[in-house]
């Protein structure tokens, strides 16, 4: 069969990635889904069980860094589009080990780059019709202060410039123009990057886009980020660890919200424009943790908050940015999406989802399926 398009997405096992696997799949039955992972802890192809057989997909196992394989794997699908999620993305290993962010975060996506640059420059049309789509972070940014009007307790309700309410721990947001600012190995690994592909636009004119997104959250999250790595523990009744007071602000976006804002910017947005996806909802860190405390309790017919006697506070991490949130605004104006869900909403189906997919939790935690995948799969 020949497909409208041929699309590469790194990262593709992962969390976020295996969302916007699964959506281009369905959704685009003429489009060529190519799925590029290492497999590394947080890669997982049972994320992606129910369309592995799927004609218009293909996984390969390979790493992004080797840029050889990258040119090659292009060439041979004749790619004309590269949705590039694969990252080293948890801050506290990044700390530990900041060679690794460094090499996966900026190099493999420089790999990347030069990758499709070459190919696209050697065809007749060269760059029409192609796009590099760049998936970053927030935490490029930097960190917000918590401030409020006068009088007021947050969090409050304010505007943001589209207007928009946006429940909020202060009156700056994060926007496309702000300054970079990163204060750990990770964020600052994703600001390098970033710069890398948008220096690909201004030097060699490839079409490039850029989005920096606030925390995700949903299904198969791998559980070392907070969400899920709590309600596993409240499901066994062990600690919670909470860094410092619990006083970090953070912006959350359910998964799938976000996985349409990818396929919405991919087809719509505008080439060299940064867009920023978030969702409108900031929460401190201690206040999520109630919340999913009550939720998961709930569903496990306990006692509402009983477990709140699991929470320990600990050491505060380094470089711990105070507040993370992201207008989004300029998305929302020029290509009209919005979250669809509530956060409590996103929330309840996050808890269920976790606690109706136990082996999948259990699976995960104990590194069962690395090994299960490293010895039955071949790729196709």
């Amino acid at each position: 069969m020949a497909y409208k398009r041929s699309i590469i997405v790194t990262g593709g096992a992962g969390f976020i990635g295996s969302h916007v696997v699964r959506l281009f799949v369905e959704k685009y039955p003429d489009y060529r889904i190519i799925n590029v992972d290492k497999l590394t802890y947080a890669g997982n192809l049972a994320n992606l069980k129910d369309i592995e057989d799927r004609p218009n997909y293909r996984f390969v196992k390979a790493d992004i860094c080797d840029f050889d394989a990258m040119l090659a794997l292009m060439q041979e699908e004749q790619v004309d589009g590269v949705i590039h999620l694969a990252a080293e993305s948890h801050v506290d290993r990044s700390i530990k080990d900041p060679f690794t962010f460094a090499k996966t975060n900026v190099l493999g996506t420089l790999s990347l780059l030069q990758a499709a640059r070459l190919y696209w420059e050697s065809l007749p049309e060269k760059y029409e019709g192609k796009r590099f789509y760049h998936i970053s972070t927030d935490e490029v940014y930097g960190a917000l202060e918590m401030t409020r009007p006068e009088g007021v307790e947050p969090p409050f309700s304010t505007k943001a410039s589209s207007g928009s309410h946006h429940l909020a721990y202060g009156e700056e947001f994060f926007r496309e123009d702000s300054k970079y600012q990163p204060h750990s190995p990770y964020s600052a690994a994703k600001a390098s990057s970033d710069h890398f592909v948008r220096a690909f636009h201004d030097t060699y004119g490839m079409p490039v886009i850029v989005t920096n997104c606030s925390n995700n959250y949903g299904p198969y999250q791998f559980p070392e980020k907070l969400i899920p790595l709590f309600i596993n523990n409240i499901r066994h009744r062990k600690p919670l660890p909470v860094y410092g007071r619990g006083e970090n602000v953070r912006d959350w976006l359910y998964v799938e919200d976000h996985a349409r804002a990818i396929d919405l910017i991919f087809h719509e947005g505008r080439v060299a424009e940064t867009y920023n996806i978030g969702g409108f909802n900031e929460w401190k860190n201690i206040d999520l943790i109630r919340v999913l405390i009550a939720t998961v309790d709930r569903l496990l017919g306990r006692l509402e908050g009983a477990d709140e006697d699991l929470i320990t506070y600990v050491a505060d991490r380094a470089g711990h940015d105070l507040r993370y949130a992201i207008d989004s605004s300029k998305l929302q104006r020029e290509l009209g999406w919005e979250p669809s869900l509530q956060f409590e909403e996103g929330i309840e189906k996050t808890v269920r989802w976790y606690l109706d997919h136990q082996d999948w939790l259990d699976n995960v935690t104990s590194g069962d399926y690395q090994k299960y995948y490293e010895t039955m799969y071949t790729g196709r």
